[in-house]
């Protein structure tokens, strides 16, 4: 006795659907599903806060819009850097041409993260991140070292060469305070700023040991020299800190956690030093590279 199978309804509409394809010899397309506006795209990157998404404050150092950003840029204020959306650049020309007279820094991005870091309030297209924190000036730091050395100890100033991460930035910071440096050096461009993290690594430094920020850090060195200052590099290839010495003013450079001391700036540097390393890793970090040499300057001006 054979047994019969039930057929559902939708295997036989499938069975139908083949034998239709191979009689008419053309595929049939599942219909698309429409996308709506041309926005719809840029909603579902933003994220749907009715689906339990918090819309983010905006921070308090973040400037946006043209004419509060070019009001900022006039009256001098100290800023970290100008995000421009791509595709704004004849809108905003005239701000991007006194951001560069006055060495700002420029970064394009696009309009979401500008969405993003506004609350989607209208940005039109560029906002700038304000400096929390006040720099000193270079000319007033070495003026207060000379007021309060004479006859004393040498000055020890940390001369940082594009270092990236806040948190390296706020460590050296710490540890130049701790170690009686008078001051701490950055570049304006490829460089961290003064920033919350850099604060909170900091414990507490940012409020004593000064931070300068200068255009051009192979200049600085010039000056520097003329100043009196000796100024030593570190890098891997230097000879041993054990038999340096770094008595006397002195400016201790540390480079880029990657590429390390840039070419010019290594130029520039009288000479190079580097902490012996005994263990299978050949490297520091370079918060704990310019802390080593740090400590090992104030041994030698006890």
């Amino acid at each position: 006795m054979k047994t019969v199978k039930k057929t559902t309804k939708r295997a036989s509409n499938r069975t139908a659907n083949k034998a239709i394809n191979k009689t008419t010899n053309k595929t049939i397309k599942k219909p698309t599903k429409r996308t709506g506006s041309k926005n719809a795209e840029v909603k579902k990157a933003r994220g749907n806060y009715a689906k339990g998404y918090v819309k983010e404050p905006i921070r308090s150092d973040v400037l946006y819009g043209r004419n509060p950003v070019m009001e900022a840029l006039k009256s001098g204020k100290q800023i970290e850097k100008i995000m421009l959306q791509e595709g704004a650049r004849n809108s905003c020309g005239k701000i991007l041409s006194l951001a560069r007279d006055k060495g700002v820094r420029v970064d394009f991005t696009n309009k979401l993260l500008l969405d993003k870091m506004t609350g989607d309030e209208a940005h039109q297209g560029i906002i700038c991140i304000v400096s929390q924190y006040e720099y000193a000036e270079l000319d007033e730091v070495l003026e207060s070292i000379r007021d309060r050395k004479v006859g004393g100890k040498g000055s020890v100033l940390v001369l940082l060469d594009e270092i990236e991460d806040p948190h390296n930035l706020g460590a050296i910071m710490r540890t130049a305070e701790c170690s009686g440096a008078d001051a701490v050096i950055i570049p304006q461009r490829r460089s961290v700023g003064l920033t919350e993290t850099v604060a909170k690594t900091s414990a507490g430094a940012i409020e004593y040991m000064p931070c300068v920020r200068v255009g051009n850090m192979a200049n600085t060195i010039d000056l520097l020299k003329e100043k009196g200052y000796w100024i030593c590099g570190a890098d891997m290839d230097g000879e041993s800190l054990w038999s340096s010495k770094l008595t006397g003013n002195i400016a201790i450079v540390i480079g880029n956690e990657g590429k390390g001391i840039s070419r010019l700036v290594r130029e520039k540097c009288d000479y190079i030093v580097s902490v012996p390393m005994v263990g299978r890793i050949q490297s520091l970090n370079a918060s704990n590279a310019a802390a080593v040499l740090l400590y090992e300057a104030l041994r030698q001006n006890q």
